[in-house]
C-alpha cells in the first residue's frame, strides 16, 4: 500500500549572531539552508560584511503570514529585549 504521507513544511523567524556581535531576524521556509546561504556571504545584504553567523534562536510556524507578523514584531524589539527573547539574560 502506497502512503500519501506529507512532508510538513515549517515557516521559521530566527535570529542570528553576526561576527561583530549585532543580531540579524529573519523569515525562511528552509532554515539550515538559509543559514548555510548567510555563511556563504550569499544572504541579505546587512549580514555579508559581518561573517561568519551563528543561528541563536528560531521560532516555527505552519502559516507564513503568521512568521512575517512575528518576524516584523521581532525586528522592532530592542536589543535587550531580544536578548531576553534568545535567553541571554533574564
Amino acid at each position: 500500500m502506497i502512503s500519501n504521507k506529507e512532508t510538513k513544511k515549517f515557516n521559521y523567524v530566527y535570529i542570528i549572531e553576526c561576527s561583530d556581535g549585532t543580531f540579524y531576524t529573519g523569515y525562511t521556509n528552509n532554515l539550515d539552508k538559509r543559514i548555510d546561504t548567510h555563511n556563504k556571504g550569499k544572504g541579505a545584504k546587512y549580514t555579508r560584511c559581518r561573517l561568519p553567523v551563528k543561528l541563536l534562536y528560531y521560532e516555527e510556524y505552519d502559516l507564513k503570514g503568521e512568521a512575517l507578523k512575528r518576524e516584523y514584531k521581532i525586528k522592532q524589539m530592542t536589543r535587550k529585549q531580544k536578548m531576553k527573547l534568545i535567553g541571554k539574560i533574564k
